[in-house]
């Protein structure tokens, strides 16, 4: 193996988890944030890995939400911020934990081929109080997103398996997209951007849930 090909995207773990019941700030909640890796090639279908699930179906989950991956170097970031050596693949509720592909370097409509697999960029990830139960802090959520290193959701364009140590191989790329990055900074931003409102608005690629509230601050802006 050449250092080109080492350098290229790689899967690096598949992790999978059902939902359990936990206990935050007091009150009962039942998530599927708690993913752990598995050895082997895993079925992926239009849905997500099998061996996979997620609590709240509302919010998580479906066609925009079927399989949820993360850069390995946000993980390493994250050890080093929250003094956490522990932290490995799955920590962060991900299914797919990638190398060499970060949020700055994917954009939404960007399809993946990993194993036998076809996956589409469909939305950032936004965090919730759910990730804050996952490390037991209230303001995690919020510096999580701040720092855009939140990953991204896939659809599954083609059923198939995959397993660690696959390449990532990007297949389609439109150039007038926006990366995972600059889309987390438009959303947060308090003075959006017009034009770039506009822009990511109008990517068919991406989900509603981020669709709607976007075309939402474009209408007011222009009222």
């Amino acid at each position: 193996m050449t250092s080109s090909d080492r350098n290229e995207p790689q899967l690096i773990a598949v992790s999978v988890g059902q939902p359990r019941d936990v206990t935050w700030q007091g009150k009962p909640l039942t998530t599927g944030i708690y993913k752990s890796p598995v050895r082997g090639r895993v079925a992926v279908g239009p849905l997500g890995l099998e061996g996979d699930g997620q609590a709240d179906l509302s919010v998580h989950g479906g066609l925009d939400k079927a399989v949820y991956a993360y850069d390995s170097l946000n993980t390493a970031y994250w050890r080093s911020q929250l003094g956490r050596p522990e932290l490995g693949p799955g920590c962060f509720g991900e299914n797919l934990t990638l190398s060499g592909l970060p949020e700055a370097q994917v954009f939404i409509g960007d399809r993946f081929r990993i194993g036998s697999a076809c996956f589409e960029v469909s939305q950032p990830r936004q965090p919730c109080h759910k990730l804050a139960k996952r490390f037991e802090d209230p303001a995690f959520p919020k510096r999580f997103l701040e720092s855009h290193r939140v990953g991204y959701y896939l659809r599954v364009v083609e059923a198939g398996e995959l397993g660690a140590g696959d390449p990532v191989v990007r297949i389609a790329h439109d150039p007038s997209s926006i990366d995972v990055a600059n889309l987390v900074s438009l959303f947060i931003a308090r003075v959006p951007n017009e034009a770039e409102l506009e822009r990511a608005a109008g990517l068919t690629a991406l989900a509603d849930a981020w669709r709607i509230p976007l075309r939402e601050r474009l209408e007011a802006r222009r009222a």
